[in-house]
């Protein structure tokens, strides 16, 4: 995790998506084309409380997210996703 610089507005996150398999158990590679798009990540940075919302999640939480959310963020050559405490199904 790379020393991020910058802050994140009330209610938001940044989360670092979790590598696509490799492999599949059976040891089949698979290809990139193929691999399917991660939903779960590391919260490496959170914004403030919203006024009518707290702000449950913190950094080194591991969250579940749905597939298609957050938006997509490219920092100092690393990929994040980041999205709103809302849109976090599950923290592990």
């Amino acid at each position: 995790m790379a020393d991020l610089k910058g802050k994140i507005l009330a209610g938001k996150i940044l989360v670092e998506p979790q590598e696509a398999e490799e492999k599949t158990i059976s040891g089949i590679i698979i290809p990139d084309s193929a691999k399917e798009k991660p939903q779960q990540g590391t919260v490496v940075m959170v914004g403030a409380a919203k006024k009518d919302e707290p702000m449950e999640i913190k950094v080194g939480d591991v969250v579940v997210y749905g597939k298609y959310s957050g938006t997509e963020l490219n920092i100092d050559g690393n990929d994040y996703l980041l999205m709103s405490q809302s849109d976090v199904l599950y923290i592990a």
